[in-house]
């Protein structure tokens, strides 16, 4: 077994670099629960929490872990789930457009997200809110109805803002993970390795949108109900105790599709692409349309991007 630090010694000293800070946190953090974890699990759930950090492992180790999880879920799920762990391509950054003119407030965007993605249906997370706003007040985060509750969208006199992760280019949720268990990737989705993360929920502190959400109870997700594709850092059902967020669908985009959200929009408000591409489409929006960000006054400078198309 892994030898741990003492509990009276410091988390860290001026002398380490980020890297060592964050190794050390983790070691801490780990010694400090595994004895009585270790007695209370089986070995899988031990490989699990002692797996090394998503980035540092070899081919032959992620192969071993896709393997692994993808037995658990089988397994929980009885059906054939597949983990995999595509990773960014070059002359990639993902970008993403939403036109308020011709959002509806209608929520499919909301509950394909939760097909797509294996949200927990018991407690219910939702990784977009759609904000229902009055038109005469303009766009007005603060007093926005959230839980609005319509017999038929759009209502008369008001206009509708969904809010998900912004998929910031300087992130605030990265700069404060003590265990570096979320980044950004090189193709700018925001990921998060939910083997590494320790729920501290400093990341949904440091978030200015609200776009990160805890797992409070065990999620539930009926057999029938869980998507069996899915991305090792996306939509592979996440445990009680972590938090979880939006990856502008990894496991589809990665591979040539778009996010859920955009397929279902029945009015075509969702607009995604590469932002190095000049024959996009989310380029041509940027371009082309009147566009703002929400809340750029931050620096965070989301690479969400929301325009008026009429």
């Amino acid at each position: 077994m892994t030898e741990h630090p003492k509990t009276e010694a410091p988390l860290s000293s001026p002398a380490e670099s980020p890297e060592e800070a964050a190794a050390t946190r983790r070691h801490f953090l780990q010694g400090m629960a595994a004895t009585a974890f270790v007695a209370a699990c089986s070995p899988l759930e031990r490989e699990a929490f002692f797996q090394r950090h998503f980035k540092e492992l070899n081919k032959d180790e992620l192969a071993r872990v896709l393997a692994r999880l993808s037995q658990g879920y089988s397994e929980r799920f009885h059906k054939q789930v597949t983990v995999s762990a595509e990773p960014a391509a070059s002359g990639v950054l993902f970008g993403y457009a939403l036109d308020l003119s011709r959002c509806i407030g209608c929520r499919r965007c909301v509950y394909a997200c939760v097909e797509e993605n294996n949200q927990s249906r018991d407690p219910q997370i939702h990784w977009i809110t759609v904000l229902e706003m009055e038109k005469a007040g303009g766009v007005d985060v603060m007093h926005a109805n959230a839980y609005y509750d319509a017999d038929e969208v759009p209502r008369p006199g008001h206009f509708y803002m969904p809010v998900q992760c912004q998929q910031c280019e300087h992130p605030p949720c990265v700069k404060v993970c003590p265990v570096q268990a979320t980044w950004q990737d090189a193709d700018g989705i925001v990921v998060v390795d939910y083997n590494w993360c320790i729920g501290c929920r400093c990341c949904m502190s440091a978030c200015p949108y609200g776009a990160r959400h805890f797992n409070w109870g065990e999620p539930t997700i009926a057999d029938a109900e869980v998507n069996p594709e899915t991305h090792y850092l996306g939509n592979r059902p996440r445990p009680r105790g972590v938090v979880e967020k939006c990856t502008f669908c990894v496991q589809r985009v990665r591979n040539g599709r778009y996010p859920a959200c955009v397929e279902v929009c029945p009015v075509g408000a969702r607009k995604f692409g590469n932002l190095l591409d000049p024959t996009s489409e989310v380029r041509y929006v940027i371009e082309n349309k009147r566009v703002f960000i929400l809340k750029e006054e931050l620096g965070t400078s989301p690479k969400f991007f929301y325009f008026y198309g009429v």
